[in-house]
């Protein structure tokens, strides 16, 4: 997509210097893409303490076994 931006020089040449991007593109899209995923890791980490997850290791674990030695007793790797 194409766009026209208005965006100070310094603030892209410092981007660029940082990012080691040569081309503006690249050190827009850059930029673009660490910010989407900073934003996800926050809205994860708000998540924190909200979320309960009941796993049963053992449980999935003897479902497994039982279902290879199933597998191995129809001949089916």
């Amino acid at each position: 997509m194409r766009a026209t931006l208005n965006i100070p020089d310094e603030l892209i040449s410092e981007v660029q210097r940082l990012s080691g991007q040569k081309s503006k593109t690249g050190a827009i899209v850059t930029v673009m893409e660490e910010y989407v995923r900073r934003r996800r890791m926050e809205d994860l980490l708000a998540l924190r303490g909200k979320v309960q997850i009941d796993y049963d290791w053992q449980r999935e674990e003897e479902l497994e076994i039982a279902a290879a030695e199933e597998r191995e007793r129809y001949g089916n790797p």
